[in-house]
């Protein structure tokens, strides 16, 4: 039952995919003009000829090792803070408002904050960081909030140790809300972390490329690498939850579901 029902996304998932694609061709051949939108065969026709090159690579390499180091600073910063802000109250109330100002605060201004800060380098891994890590902080304080009492109790009273406690208690309980965080924060942090990178230009970057492109008017570059972008940011999201489910299968599954809902937020 399990495999048919997988089968069935696959097939409206492909479906869904031609659907679009014959829209998007639809709507090149109707606007009929190459400087504001080309077909899906000429950006096929653009991977065609950047994939092979050098700058692709070096670009790619580039970009994904700082977005994905800022990445990791918001899982551990809002791992560890939402640990704190759930077992203080004081915690809480002082983290809230910073959560609060991180979420609200338009992308470009941080990025040009961060620019005058740190350097066009430091972008893409300090604003990905920040746009993430209060999702991460949220959700770790409601899946700690939310965990099983009862467990939490007979834990206590068998007096486990921390790393017994972490494994039967804190972890199934956060591991489901860090997996939703995850399906949301991923693909945050690439559009953050290429956004920041065409504010800042950090040379062999993907928003320095993007950049180049869109000053020669090469659309059909333009949407190539925004084709490469989305395939990476899915191919990193599907190795960090392969990740998680080696450590708790079920969790993914739970996490998944609980991503189609809005991801909680720090208040």
């Amino acid at each position: 039952m399990a495999e048919l029902l997988r089968e069935g996304r696959r097939t409206r998932l492909a479906v869904a995919v031609l659907f679009w694609l014959v829209v998007w061709h639809l709507a090149a051949v109707a606007i009929g003009n190459p400087g504001a939108l080309v077909g899906p065969l000429d950006v096929g026709a653009a991977l065609i000829r950047l994939i092979p090159t050098s700058v692709f690579w070096l670009s790619l390499a580039s970009s994904a090792l700082r977005i994905a180091l800022g990445f990791g600073i918001a899982m551990v910063a809002g791992s560890l803070l939402g640990y704190v802000a759930h077992r203080s109250v004081w915690a809480d109330a002082l983290l809230a408002p910073v959560f609060r100002l991180a979420r609200t605060v338009p992308v470009a201004v941080f990025t040009i904050l961060v620019l005058m800060w740190a350097g066009p380098y430091g972008l893409a891994v300090t604003v990905p960081a920040v746009m993430v890590a209060p999702i991460v902080y949220a959700n770790v304080r409601e899946g700690l909030q939310r965990g099983d009492d009862e467990l939490r109790e007979l834990a206590e009273l068998d007096r486990a140790t921390p790393l017994r406690y972490f494994t039967a208690v804190t972890w199934p309980s956060v591991c489901p809300y860090l997996v939703a965080a995850c399906n949301v924060g991923v693909g945050l942090a690439w559009k953050a972390g290429v956004s920041a990178e065409v504010i800042g230009l950090p040379g062999g970057s993907i928003g320095e490329v993007l950049s180049s492109a869109r000053e020669a008017a090469a659309t059909p570059e333009v949407l190539a690498w925004t084709v490469l972008i989305v395939t990476a940011a899915y191919l990193c999201e599907r190795l960090v939850l392969g990740v998680l489910a080696v450590a708790s299968p079920e969790a993914v599954h739970v996490g998944e579901a609980k991503a189609r809902v809005p991801v909680a937020v720090a208040g």
